[in-house]
């Protein structure tokens, strides 16, 4: 199958896109209260007086909160004690105000003041303790935590990743809901960027239009991510740094994703412009099987390393690799995704985590072949209460891998 000939043009593409709108609703209030029960609780469980969550996607996952890391501290304080505040500059305020989901009091500081000394003393305030352990966000710059902690004698500070993934790796019913339309729409990008493709297009051509289909779309924005390659760079998983031209015969791997509602999708396909060789034939199918086989492993109750061990065992047999070794699989066969591309949980040897409905994870066995090109097919899946389900149907073949 020819891909990208005698297809629509960019702007019918986009056109009909824009004509395909029918987005879900955000995230409402109530589930960011129960988002904050459940902190607490395990907050209570380990004796944890106070949480610090910076302007991190983990802020948004809590509050709905939305603001993004800077010089200047801006982030929230939840207590176990049921009162949350917000910390921002004193000049921030009518801005956070307006951003706020889920009510809460406000610690402000001036230009000239210490942010983590505000902190600190809200800290003393609320909790009333000679000792204080404070929980911060794992993606909290590493200047506000040591302040934090050497600021105060008589705080004790503490990593809350695995508090934090504890929340955030079990999703609800409304997140698979987001997440499932936020890969469906790059999906249909997908089958519209194929339409556009022509001998001699450029991966910067190819970047721009994926942009402007998902803003068609109705996605949040501009594509958070965009790798397109044409050729012997598709072996690199992350690309080159430099643009190809597109010519028949080359192997093509467009990975993207938006944000819908914050919450991502991640979609890569892989295919050959024109008539593939046997080769090619034969990467792509082992690939597929790599990917089936990865899925399938994905038992309720099985550890989180079982896809990754499954797709290694058949490329591995196919006789690649072994490990990480190229051509073969150099690196994990998934990760977790939700307001953050990659999260918990991994799908990676040596994660003992097991499989729990509500998961939602991708599944790309890449396989690589640097100095000749690669292939990754990567969807999405999510565990629901009889097992693993797609978010959006895996290549159907090598002559339809879009499933047109």
């Amino acid at each position: 199958m020819t891909l990208g000939v005698g297809g629509s043009t960019a702007e019918k593409e986009l056109a009909l896109l824009t004509s395909s709108r029918d987005l879900a609703e955000a995230i409402g209030v109530e589930e960011y209260h129960e988002r904050l029960k459940r902190a607490r609780a395990l907050m209570l469980e380990h004796d944890i007086d106070a949480l610090y969550l910076d302007a991190t996607t983990s802020l948004r996952y809590f509050t709905g909160m939305n603001c993004y890391a800077s010089e200047r501290l801006h982030g929230a304080i939840v207590f176990r004690s049921e009162e949350l505040f917000y910390v921002c500059p004193a000049f921030e305020e009518q801005k956070t105000l307006d951003g706020m989901v889920v009510e809460g009091g406000f610690v402000l500081w001036q230009e000239h003041e210490s942010p983590t000394e505000a902190v600190l003393k809200r800290l003393s305030a609320t909790i009333g303790k000679k000792k204080i352990t404070l929980a911060i966000d794992h993606q909290t710059p590493f200047f506000t935590a040591s302040r934090l902690q050497s600021e105060s004698e008589s705080v004790t500070v503490i990593n809350a990743e695995k508090l934090i993934a504890e929340c955030r790796r079990i999703k609800s019913s409304h997140e698979i809901t987001l997440l499932k339309q936020a890969k469906q729409i790059t999906l249909r990008v997908h089958q519209a960027v194929a339409k556009i493709l022509h001998p001699g297009i450029d991966t910067r051509e190819v970047q721009r239009f994926l942009d402007l289909a998902h803003i068609a779309c109705g996605m949040d924005g501009a594509s958070t991510f965009k790798i397109v390659l044409f050729g012997e760079p598709t072996a690199y998983p992350h690309g080159v740094s430099y643009p190809q031209t597109l010519v028949e015969g080359d192997m093509v791997l467009i990975d993207t994703g938006a944000t819908l509602y914050g919450y991502n999708s991640d979609i890569t396909r892989s295919y050959v412009f024109g008539e593939p060789t046997s080769r090619q034939s034969e990467i792509w199918e082992l690939e597929k099987k790599a990917q089936q086989a990865a899925f399938a492993a994905a038992k309720i109750g099985a550890p989180c390393s079982a896809p990754d061990t499954a797709a290694r065992k058949v490329i591995e047999e196919a006789g690649m690799g072994p490990d990480y070794a190229v051509p073969g699989l150099p690196h994990r066969t998934g990760h977790g995704v939700g307001l953050d591309v990659h999260e918990h949980p991994y799908i990676v040897k040596g994660n003992e985590v097991p499989l729990s409905p509500g998961m939602c994870f991708s599944i790309e066995p890449m396989i690589c072949s640097y100095g000749e090109f690669g292939v990754r097919l990567e969807d999405h899946a999510y565990i629901a209460d009889d097992g693993a389900r797609w978010f959006t149907e895996p290549s159907e073949s090598i002559g339809n891998p879009l499933n047109h």
